[in-house]
């Protein structure tokens, strides 16, 4: 069994720890900024030359399904993934760099008791992704 939790996850789901997938799993660990697809598959390719994009695609919706990564919708692209925080966390990205910090938001439920109240609804879950400029941006 594997040293590296997400590899061992990974494992004990039946994937192959191929160099291939190690790449992604790698890149995804390091990534301090929400990374779509593509950029993965870029950044992998300089460990493992021989990656192949679909590899990417499946590796990251594998890495998801185990709740290690999280999809967030990017203001550039359509989707991009993240690492997962701990517990329930909320997302803010930076609409420059990229850049990505994850924050507590429980003293939202008076907010979303208020909409239900409002709107009739029983608010059952929710997904939370503000974007701004990062202090690097604003200042540099």
């Amino acid at each position: 069994m594997p040293s590296d939790p997400w590899l061992a996850q990974l494992q004990s789901t039946g994937c192959r720890l191929t160099a291939a997938r190690r790449a992604v799993t790698e890149v995804m660990q390091s990534a301090e900024r929400a990374l779509t697809p593509v950029e993965v598959y870029d950044a992998a390719r300089k460990r493992d030359p021989r990656l192949g994009l679909v590899t990417v695609y499946r590796t990251l919706e594998k890495l998801e399904s185990l709740r290690l990564i999280q999809r967030v919708h990017h203001s550039q692209e359509c989707q991009a993934f993240l690492k997962a925080g701990e517990g329930h966390q909320h997302i803010l990205l930076c609409e420059r760099c990229g850049r990505a910090v994850l924050f507590d938001g429980d003293n939202l439920e008076a907010l979303f008791e208020r909409v239900g109240e409002q709107t009739g609804f029983e608010i059952k879950s929710h997904w939370l992704q503000l974007y701004g400029l990062c202090e690097e941006c604003r200042t540099g």
